[in-house]
């Protein structure tokens, strides 16, 4: 489904990505191009004092300060400079609300591919919540790794990630025992939100790995008269393998018994083009990673709307 909406183009609950191909110390990588602000050629970049290895400085293009990091010094773990007369490019990347520029070797192309088509990294070769590999996709002739730029940014600036302090500032909650289900990926998040949750008083918590997973389990539960029981809400992240956030809330708002269930999606492509997209398929909220206190203040609004509307018979 396709609907043009004040000029974005907008291609909804498709299950399928847009990679950008970069190149970096002679090895592929990708980058979901809904991550991508812009491209530009490197400018001179003030040095930070005290920073991250991985984190040249910052600069300052169109009155806006955005930090640099080099992707070969953190890929590596050993210092890499810009070699003289090299044709090095920035990727101005856009996600959880800021801008980080990224140094890497050169632009490869854009490839559109299926989230079915993006294979999670073997357990062999992945470290448990060490891994910065999102998925490994097959991009024309190429075996691309696609990299989890979240993970990056907040092992080099932590304060830019999921704080579980933040539930502090809600005061005392009691117990609460609603169903919950988590679609995440990561394993690095998926325990931060469990346990961002669990402080919050939500501890009946089911998290699945990708929205495949979600779907095949909220399905087995459509045709079960207690369903409404077992799940009264479904946070979703927007990238996985297998099936995307968008794909995975169209088709529980595509369902005559499950599209009562709320669905918040819970990432960090929250911008406007992707705001449009989840309202399109149907998304109850939509908030951006940081925002853990918001989103419990979220949950809260709507299990308490779902159980009015439950016990109005779900009538509109």
């Amino acid at each position: 489904m396709a609907n043009k909406k004040e000029g974005i183009l907008l291609e909804t609950g498709t299950n399928e990505i847009e990679i950008m191909k970069f190149c970096v110390l002679g090895e592929y990588y990708g980058i979901n191009v809904a991550k991508v602000k812009e491209i530009m050629m490197t400018e001179r970049v003030k040095p930070m004092p005290h920073s991250h290895p991985a984190v040249e400085g910052f600069f300052k293009p169109r009155d806006t300060l955005i930090t640099v990091i080099n992707l070969a010094t953190y890929l590596s773990g050993e210092p890499q400079k810009p070699k003289e007369g090299a044709r090095d490019l920035f990727i101005i990347t856009n996600f959880n609300k800021m801008m980080v520029a990224f140094r890497v070797d050169s632009i490869e192309g854009i490839s559109r591919i299926s989230w079915k088509n993006i294979s999670k990294p073997d357990k062999t070769l992945e470290n448990g919540d060490d891994s910065i590999a999102t998925g490994i996709a097959q991009c024309d002739d190429e075996l691309v790794t696609i990299l989890d730029f979240e993970k990056i940014v907040a092992e080099i600036a932590p304060e830019t990630s999921i704080k579980v302090s933040d539930i502090d500032k809600l005061g005392v909650r009691p117990q609460n025992e609603s169903p919950i289900v988590i679609a995440e990926d990561s394993v690095l998040l998926q325990k931060m939100i469990r346990d961002s949750l669990a402080k919050a008083g939500y501890d009946n918590v089911t998290v699945f790995n990708n929205g495949f997973e979600c779907w095949n389990y909220l399905q087995s539960l459509a045709s079960d008269p207690h369903v409404y029981d077992q799940v009264n809400l479904v946070i979703t992240d927007l990238e996985m393998p297998m099936m995307d956030g968008h794909r995975l809330t169209k088709l529980i708002k595509d369902d005559a018994v499950l599209k009562n269930i709320p669905v918040v999606i819970f990432s960090s492509l929250i911008n406007e083009q992707m705001f449009l997209k989840g309202k399109e398929v149907g998304a109850d909220e939509q908030l951006s990673k940081p925002e853990i206190g918001h989103l419990v203040t979220v949950i809260d609004g709507l299990l308490a709307r779902y159980r009015e509307n439950r016990a109005n018979g779900f009538k509109s």
